[in-house]
Formats: structure tokens, C-alpha cells, sequence
């Protein structure tokens, strides 16, 4: 197992108790140096058992207002030392010896840029996002069509390959989800970090279409495993999360897809994408609060 000296970044948002088995769950990984926790003003009492069992190689850093997921995490990089960055949710709990697998295969293959391990939900199947390709105009329209399932052949038209076999060691794939994910910290310092302008989702995605464009590799790891209560920060506010969602498609459409495509296509897909978060808030709003 690697020993290569690991940061990991959490971004905290009334997190609760999650918060605290997070970072018990990293205390024992093999190459940990540091853990910053970087808290957007929470509301909550998840940072009083920092206060109360302080860890000596933990930083909190408190903003006074919610500057959203990149520019947080952001921060956190800036605290940082050792060769690689670790961000992960505050929701997520890692199994042990996770984070020593994941450096280890960073340190054997140099042509690796960032690595991510399988994403499981709180009844042990496998969260949407851990693997995909990166999104095309064609695998985002058949997703808004409902036309992405995978097929017999383990085939999706879509961009997210859950669904689809999961294979049985380590594969390139095209993104990873940022719920957890390793990368170099040089990497990340030449890449300039994650957007700031996008506030909350798609920046994983970004990050690793630039990771892609300057030539770095991206794993997908199975055989280690990150539990994650998805949504445990945001439950009260769906909606918010909800626009910020289909704001961070627009854009990553923007940066990357608009340009070479024709100008008639981006009304469409703006509309597109207002119709889709329209159809969708009232379901959220009704919902809002529920585990």
C-alpha cells in the first residue's frame, strides 16, 4: 500500500453526525497527512464534536456565507500538502485501507491523472455517477428521452454506466463522481482547480473534462468501496439543488459542447434544460425534508 502523503478536502453543509463518522473513518487511512474540513456557514451542530474531540491533524475552515462546492473545496486545496488531494462528501464513509489502494495506483502508473472508487448507496448498490462517459449532445438527449438504459449487450446509449456490468478490476473510464475522488496535487494546481462558476453539481464532471484535455487518465477502481447517503446536506432545500443542478448543465454545455455545434442549437438546449428543472421542482418541493 502506498504511504504517499494524502490532503482530503470535505465541504460541510449541515452535515450532522455524518460529518464526525467521515472523519473517523479517515483517521486510520494509510497516508493521511491532513484533513481540511472547509464548513459554508451550516446551521446545524455537525462541527460541535470537532470542538469537543479535536483531531490533531484536522483544519476547519468556517466561511461566513455557503460560496458553494468548487470554491470551497478550492480553499481546502489551498491548506493542502503531500502529492495528492482526496475530496470527498461529508456524507461518505471510506472503508479501510481504501485510500492506500487508491494512491498506490496513482504512484504505479504516471500516466494517471485522478482515480475514483465504486459509490455505493446506504443499501449497497451502486450510486449513479461513480462511472460515466462525459456528456455529448447525443447521450444527453437520449437521457432527457429516457432512451439511456443499458440494453441486453450491457450497452448504454446514455452517459452513466450504472446499470451496466461492473467490471472486475480498475478501468479507464472518462469521469468519475466527485463524491470521492484522489487526484495528483500537481494535476489539480495546473488544471486551476474546480470551476468556482458552477455553485453546486457538474463541476465533477468538469474537472475531469479538463483532466481529459491535458492528457491525464482517469480510473475507475471497484474493488474499493465509499459508502454515500446522497443528499444528506441538501433534503431541505430540493429545489435550490435542483436549479443549481440544471444551472451547472447549462454550463458545461456552454464550455465545452456549445462551440462547433450549430447557433440554432443553443436555444434548444437552453429551453431544454429550463422545461427539465420546470417539470421537476414541484416533485422536489413536495418532497423536501424527507429522508
Amino acid at each position: 500500500m502506498s504511504s504517499a502523503p494524502v490532503t482530503a478536502v470535505t465541504v460541510n453543509y449541515n452535515a450532522g453526525p455524518l460529518l464526525q463518522g467521515l472523519v473517523e473513518s479517515l483517521a486510520g487511512q494509510p497516508g493521511l497527512l491532513r484533513t481540511v474540513v472547509v464548513d459554508n456557514d451550516s446551521s446545524d451542530a455537525s462541527l460541535d464534536f470537532l470542538a469537543a474531540a479535536p483531531h490533531p491533524a484536522l483544519t476547519l475552515v468556517r466561511n461566513p456565507v455557503n460560496r458553494g462546492f468548487g470554491a470551497a473545496c478550492n480553499q481546502g486545496a489551498a491548506s493542502a500538502a503531500g502529492r495528492y488531494l482526496l475530496f470527498i462528501n461529508p456524507d461518505c464513509r471510506m472503508q479501510a485501507n481504501a485510500l492506500g489502494r487508491l494512491s498506490a495506483l496513482l504512484d504505479a502508473n504516471p500516466e494517471l491523472g485522478m482515480v475514483g472508487p465504486l459509490v455505493l448507496n446506504s443499501d449497497g448498490s451502486e450510486q449513479r455517477g461513480c462511472r460515466r462517459h462525459l456528456p455529448d449532445i447525443k447521450r444527453a438527449f437520449m437521457r432527457v428521452l429516457r432512451l439511456d438504459r443499458p440494453g441486453p449487450d450491457g450497452v448504454t446509449a446514455g452517459f452513466d454506466l450504472t446499470g451496466t456490468p461492473l467490471p472486475k478490476e480498475p478501468v479507464p473510464v472518462e469521469a468519475i463522481s466527485g463524491a470521492c475522488l484522489l487526484i495528483r496535487r500537481e494535476l489539480f494546481e495546473r488544471l486551476k482547480g474546480w470551476d468556482e462558476g458552477y455553485f453546486l453539481h457538474c463541476e465533477d464532471l468538469d474537472l475531469c473534462k479538463r483532466a481529459q484535455q491535458a492528457g491525464a487518465g482517469i480510473l475507475f477502481v471497484p474493488d474499493v468501496s465509499v459508502s454515500h447517503v446522497q443528499g444528506a446536506s441538501s433534503r431541505r432545500r430540493p429545489v435550490f439543488v435542483l436549479w443549481h443542478k440544471h444551472r451547472g448543465m447549462w454550463r458545461y454545455y456552454s464550455k465545452f459542447l456549445r462551440h462547433g455545434a450549430g447557433a440554432w442549437l443553443a436555444p434548444l438546449v437552453g429551453a431544454g434544460i429550463l422545461l427539465r428543472f420546470l417539470a421537476l421542482a414541484p416533485g422536489a418541493w413536495l418532497t423536501r425534508g424527507r429522508a
